[in-house]
């Protein structure tokens, strides 16, 4: 995961405040309590269907956070879910239908793995959102982290993997912010970092610069 050495930890609490978010910026450390909701490709399509057709969701979205995530749950012997593992997805296959999403729903923070596009940037500044991600392979540790699972929605059209997911957590995290509520991004700046870093070491070597 990355973290910047400077980092601030926030220990915040949904449904998110604007203000809440405006605070924060890209390297900065989240530990998140209360309600998350997952959401896939099969489910983003899905949602946007429902929502473009005058629809609304079974769960109301607006200053929750939405996990990039296919659970491994199961029953217990009571009938109650059980998380096994809750391991991020891969971000950037959302990134075709994350800014309508944000919009529409109302969403304040992203959660998932690797970085996001300027769409969702972009839509992020203009909605007062952030995009965080969680650490790729820890599925237990966010498991852990996950108290109850009041719903599920869709299980049935879309299977476990691609079902939206309710779950109360509690200090969810650490979540580091990759995209702010300024549309920095995290990813995107340590690339013009490396990519600056290549071209002095090249000018050290007396090698010519690529243009």
């Amino acid at each position: 995961m990355m973290r910047m050495s400077s980092a601030r930890e926030f220990h915040l609490r949904t449904p998110l405040r604007d203000e809440d978010v405006d605070k924060l910026r890209i390297g900065d450390v989240v530990y998140l309590t209360g309600t998350v909701v997952t959401a896939r490709d099969e489910a983003h399509e899905l949602a946007l269907e429902v929502l473009r057709g005058g629809g609304s969701l079974p769960v109301d979205l607006r200053g929750l956070a939405l996990y990039h995530c296919g659970p491994v749950a199961v029953k217990d012997v009571s009938g109650s879910w059980k998380i096994i593992a809750a391991g991020p997805t891969t971000s950037m296959r959302m990134e075709p239908v994350e800014p309508e999403f944000i919009e529409r729903t109302g969403v304040k923070m992203i959660i998932g793995k690797g970085g996001m596009g300027r769409g969702t940037a972009e839509a992020m500044k203009k909605h007062k959102a952030v995009y965080a991600v969680f650490t790729g392979g820890a599925g237990a540790l966010a498991a852990e982290a996950i108290k109850r699972v009041p719903a599920v929605y869709w299980l049935d059209k879309l299977g476990m993997a691609e079902a939206m997911w309710v779950f109360e957590v509690e200090e969810f995290g650490p979540l580091t912010v990759a995209i702010d509520s300024t549309g920095a991004n995290l990813y995107e700046q340590r690339l013009a970092e490396v990519a600056e870093k290549a071209k002095e070491v090249k000018r050290e070597l007396g090698l010519p610069a690529e243009e």
